[in-house]
């Protein structure tokens, strides 16, 4: 994900990072402090009742940089108990008004913004991607989802109805409840704003789980939140495992709203988990294998750098990575060539470095999994014109890889690789691409780069994708929701859509009384 600034600005972050290192204002902490390791509940820092921690690991070396506090559910329990007291009716937080709600979340932008050059570091070590990125893409819309949900907080209103008879009718939007979050580790700042931001706009009480490779800057922004001022209990961060703290988040009877980011497998798991346990409310973000339509009418030198972008930003760990990129047959080897020239630029190395564009995956078990799909593509006959390999003996590298001949049976065709390798497929017929395009349980994101804007608004409305990119990729903005079709998910985030999962709408009809005759 990324914040809303034209893909050659994006393309450029790099550069305005070299301007910045000199400054000390923003230039990176290569061996940030790490200062809050324990489980956050109730405004406070709590070791866990098993007294486990887990170590987090530093993704370009595969040391460890710290061990924090391993939740379990007990914690968990423990959590919700805590956000269950902060929600009660007549509580601190549920007679705040609106706009002090909003307040406070400015106030926390306003820290995030003060200690933008120590989470992005912080990023950078736990997560190992390069800290231009973390800085001036992911923090930049990190502030911006607080700011922008600040300004909803006072400006979510119901409705007067005219029903039939002698009543007065109306609607109210009340907060939810309880919210359990489970954050993934690809944008871990990022996907904690748009998980937290909305809900606390909306008035509701949380309980969040960071990924477990990534915990450091959702705990950081923890003690950023008690420093803004909302009240105990309101956000209560548990770290801990997938199975055991997010599962427990889960199937726990007191949390009444449930919101996911992670794989499509994980989020049927956490679907059945809602519904067996209370029939908690569900958002899921989950995974994709996004279309990258390229015809041959398009800017060619623009759509070779954007689709790279769309690929390889952040390693390729992007849920909506434009992974399927489709190319009309007249340009196709042309196209192939320059992408093939593209990827052999790329700089692997030490993701403070500014000459870094790609950082390392985020731990062995995902650098294995893409190794192992490389491989199946070879084996199935598709043609790998460059990279394949892990990089260096140190770290979680992966060369950037790119496929030419995919063919839409292959599993490099059809499975999420979640890491730097580009597929790209060849098209001749315009009739059958559609359905090409939209062969795959997924259906998170898609893009078209074309001149012909007829040709550019049939395919936007054909393509079965939430979001449908024209002549760009990954443009975020906190106004405009995101989410996805089929199997990558349920529900909308950012934007005012993204309100609408953290509030209940309650009807409320008054007998009016009338005069006798």
């Amino acid at each position: 994900m990324l914040s809303r600034i034209a893909i050659s600005k994006v393309l450029n972050t790099r550069l305005l990072a070299k301007c910045c290192y000199s400054s000390s204002a923003s230039g990176p902490i290569t061996e940030p402090e790490i200062h809050y390791t324990k489980l956050f509940i109730n405004n406070e820092w709590q070791k866990s009742i098993s007294g486990k921690t887990f170590p987090t690991v530093n993704p370009t070396t595969g040391g460890t940089i710290a061990h924090v506090e391993e939740g379990s559910a007990e914690d968990v329990d423990k959590a919700v108990k805590a956000a269950q007291e902060a929600f009660k009716f007549g509580s601190p937080w549920r007679r705040m008004d609106a706009s002090e709600r909003g307040r406070l979340l400015n106030r926390l932008a306003d820290l995030i913004e003060k200690n933008k050059t120590y989470l992005a570091s912080l990023e950078t070590l736990d997560n190992g991607k390069p800290y231009s990125d973390s800085f001036h893409v992911d923090l930049d819309l990190v502030i911006k989802v607080y700011r922008y949900y600040a300004g909803f907080a006072d400006k979510v209103y119901g409705k007067t109805l005219t029903i039939d008879g002698d009543y007065f009718s109306y609607t109210r939007h009340e907060p939810v409840g309880v919210c359990g979050q489970v954050i993934p580790w690809n944008f871990p700042l990022l996907m904690q704003a748009w998980k937290l931001a909305p809900a606390l706009a909306t008035g509701n009480t949380v309980v969040l789980k960071p990924a477990e490779q990534t915990p450091l800057t959702a705990l950081f922004v923890a003690q950023l939140i008690k420093e803004a001022g909302f009240p105990p209990g309101v956000v209560n961060v548990v770290p801990g495992f997938g199975p055991s703290a997010g599962g427990a988040i889960a199937s726990h009877k007191g949390v009444d709203k449930l919101a996911f980011t992670g794989s499509t497998e994980v989020g049927q798991i956490v679907m059945e988990a809602a519904a067996t346990s209370n029939l908690k409310r569900v958002t899921l973000e989950l995974g994709g294998k996004s279309p990258n339509i390229i015809f041959k009418d398009a800017d060619m030198d623009h759509a070779i750098r954007t689709a790279h972008f769309g690929l390889f930003f952040n390693q390729g760990q992007c849920c909506c990575a434009g992974s399927r990129v489709f190319v009309e047959e007249e340009i196709y080897d042309k196209f192939v060539e320059r992408s093939v020239e593209a990827a052999k630029k790329r700089v692997l190395g030490n993701p403070f470095d500014p000459s870094t564009t790609q950082g390392p995956q985020i731990d062995g078990t995902q650098m294995n999994k893409i190794l192992d799909l490389i491989k199946s593509g070879k084996d199935e006959g598709a043609k790998m014109l460059c990279g394949g390999n892990r990089h260096g003996d140190k770290g979680y590298f992966v060369t950037p890889t790119v496929f030419a001949d995919v063919q839409d049976g292959m599993r490099i065709a059809n499975e999420e690789i979640f890491g730097p390798v580009m597929q790209i497929m060849k098209f001749k017929s315009v009739d059958e691409l559609l359905e090409r395009a939209n062969r795959t349980k997924y259906g998170l994101a898609a893009s078209v780069f074309t001149k012909d804007i007829d040709k550019a608004m049939y395919f936007s409305s054909g393509l079965r994708a939430g979001t449908v990119w024209i002549n760009c990729y990954d443009v975020f903005s906190p106004q405009a929701p995101f989410g996805g079709f089929k199997m990558s998910g349920i529900g909308r985030e950012l934007g005012e859509y993204g309100l609408q999962a953290y509030s209940e709408i309650k009807t409320v009809t008054l007998k009016v009384p009338q005069k006798n005759s």
